[in-house]
């Protein structure tokens, strides 16, 4: 599994031949990559705001995913043709990938000038097998976890049954956790490797990376920190 970080919360994930494209958003100062370059198979978007689904149209002959309000908002709006809408707990197989949707704590406003709402926004556990109640060691799983705050189901629901290699959190705080409780996150998730997202993008969310490898060493878990530059691969 390779895992291209084109800042923000973007994320470009190849699962043996299958490209999976996380919350398109290419206006962002960590990325140098023309959107038009890439052919994803499928465009996944964790909720419907600006930051996350900015480029959802730039990607004709592929699939996007999402809630089912997320998806009608983007066709409606965008002009996005090939949607499919799937909800929280439910794992659909893309290609070689298995993704499952959890829930993420956040909001959802979208068209805020008319008040829509694509409902419960989401994380993303991206696996090359299908997850079961049977632990498999031979599986690869890496976890988005969208715009979220601490919560529970990561340390109860995720850790546990669907046991992510690595996960992303967002610790640019103000709008999402910040770098303390991002850490604490990655403790809970009891992941090998850890990735910080949607941070530095505006002045709001600028951070000191530094912090988030600190406050993650202070909980005494054993996963690495991946401070990764932009546009960059990690090979999971």
């Amino acid at each position: 599994m390779e895992l291209t970080w084109h800042g923000h919360s973007t994320w470009l994930v190849s699962v043996g031949s299958t490209d999976l494209l996380i919350d398109p958003f290419f206006d962002n100062p960590m990325t140098d990559t023309d959107p038009e370059e890439l052919d994803p198979d499928y465009v996944l978007l964790t909720h419907g705001h600006a930051d996350h689904i900015g480029d959802c149209d730039r990607f004709r002959g592929t699939t996007t995913v999402g809630t089912p309000e997320v998806v009608s908002y983007v066709e409606d709006t965008y002009g996005v043709k090939d949607t499919m809408g799937f909800n929280l707990g439910g794992t659909v197989e893309l290609g070689d990938a298995y993704v499952t949707m959890h829930r993420a704590d956040h909001t959802n406003g979208m068209d805020t000038d008319y008040g829509a709402t694509g409902g419960m926004p989401a994380g993303y556990i991206i696996s090359d097998t299908k997850p079961t109640q049977v632990s498999d060691a031979d599986s690869t799983t890496f976890y988005h976890a969208g715009d979220t705050g601490l919560m529970s189901e990561m340390r109860d629901v995720i850790a546990p049954y669907l046991e992510p290699d690595a996960a992303a959190v967002p610790c640019g705080d103000h709008f999402t956790m910040g770098p303390m409780q991002a850490a604490i996150a990655v403790d809970w998730l009891d992941v090998d490797h850890a990735f910080p997202m949607h941070y530095d993008s505006f002045p709001p969310i600028e951070i000191d990376t530094d912090d988030f490898v600190k406050e993650v060493t202070a909980t005494g878990s054993d996963a690495e920190v991946h401070v990764l530059d932009g546009d960059e691969t990690f090979e999971l």
